[in-house]
């Protein structure tokens, strides 16, 4: 007997749950496309995307989804035959890479694992020896979907510094935007994108870009512009030129919602519910792990994402995915890339509180219960004890 029926909840990494308040906001009629209230939407969105990613560059905003924002970051910067480094940590960085080849770049990746985050000292390495300054762009995730793996991006700024390195560093921050700290002008930071289905809890379809002085310099000389991606033709005053056409206005009103939610919450405080939400999480998981059965696939605590934990499964993960979703109404990630077969995922990201989390890691306790799969008891529980123990009232 199903006790699914009611408000299902997604525990995925992207598409992640939406607000009431940001679906609402879609429902209105369409205006006319430069109308003032469609002008006056896209400038303040621009102003706060500056805001979110903590910059005093230029913001872009495109129809599409993370994918295209990649293209969007590489056209406006690069060359064909440009030659750039991929340091990889999971699929996504990987992916990137491939976005890049297929456009006309000469792509090396660094290797690494799905386990740990890119390793600063082997970017160094690699930088110092290409001293022809070949390498033209450097390409990584703040977090990695797939893997759960987190990378420190300041760490890695400081490799390419210390490498003497003129090459764009270029960071994908689609898991960690609106989730953790994203600091790009304080980080060194040349180009960062995002999309709006994760940590900024807006319906799939919005992309954004943000550029700072040294990339906008090499947008002047880059040869893979096209015209649909061009910052020269958005950064034109004609709101139609902003977005090489109709804007989706109704995927930007869900984001004017959703981004006033995240203001009137603080910045910050959405960082520090992210770090909560996942410690919990991470605290049910290391009671589960003691039937070793379920393993984390991020070994390093510190390396483990605060938007989605990715856990290893000696057996058939489908078992506990199909059952909270049949059963429970909770949709957990399935692992992708190397993992597929090999793990699921649940998500921490977003419109998410407590009794959110909580039901999701309540789920997954259900599912070990019911099929007999050995883990140690009690994981629910010690995440409530987290929560009890770190989570604050909020003086009135």
């Amino acid at each position: 007997m199903s006790v699914a029926n009611g408000r299902a909840l997604l525990a995925m990494p992207g598409p992640t749950n939406v607000p009431d308040r940001v679906l609402q906001a879609m429902m209105r009629p369409a205006e006319e496309l430069s109308s003032t209230t469609i002008v006056n939407l896209t400038e303040t969105l621009l102003g706060d995307l500056k805001a979110i990613f903590r910059t005093t560059g230029e913001t872009f905003i495109y129809a599409a989804n993370g994918h295209g924002g990649w293209e969007a970051a590489l056209t406006n910067v690069l060359s064909r035959g440009d030659k750039i480094l991929v340091l990889a940590s999971g699929r996504f960085a990987i992916g990137w890479g491939e976005t890049a080849r297929f456009m006309g770049a000469e792509v090396e990746v660094l290797a690494g694992s799905w386990r740990a985050a890119v390793d600063p000292a082997a970017v160094e390495e690699r930088l110092r020896r290409d001293t022809g300054h070949e390498i033209k762009a450097v390409l990584t995730v703040q977090i990695d979907t797939a893997s759960g793996v987190l990378n420190d991006i300041p760490a890695i700024r400081s490799a390419i510094d210390a490498a003497g390195h003129p090459a764009l560093y270029m960071v994908d921050g689609v898991a960690s935007i609106g989730c953790m700290p994203f600091e790009m002008d304080a980080w060194g930071v040349d180009v960062a994108m995002s999309a709006s289905q994760k940590g900024l809890m807006t319906p799939p379809g919005l992309a954004f870009v943000a550029a700072n002085g040294k990339a906008l310099h090499a947008h002047q000389r880059a040869t893979m512009r096209t015209p649909y991606w061009d910052w020269t033709a958005r950064l034109n005053p004609l709101l139609y030129m902003k977005h090489c056409g109709t804007p989706p206005e109704h995927l930007m009103f869900a984001l004017r919602a959703a981004l006033d939610m995240i203001f009137a919450e603080g910045l910050e405080a959405v960082w520090l519910r992210h770090a909560l939400l996942a410690s919990a999480t991470h605290a049910a998981m290391s009671k589960w792990a003691e039937g070793q059965v379920l393993s984390y696939n991020v070994v390093e605590p510190l390396q483990r994402a605060p938007s989605v934990t990715t856990i290893l499964v000696d057996g058939d993960p489908a078992a506990i995915t199909d059952y909270a979703q049949q059963v429970c109404g909770v949709t957990l990630g399935i692992a992708i890339g190397d993992l597929s077969g090999k793990a699921f995922r649940i998500a921490h990201m977003g419109h998410v509180n407590a009794p959110m989390v909580l039901g999701s890691l309540s789920a997954v306790e259900m599912a070990l219960q019911a099929k007999g799969i050995p883990h140690g008891s009690g994981g629910v529980a010690a995440a409530i004890a987290y929560l009890g123990t770190h989570a604050r009232e909020v003086a009135a």
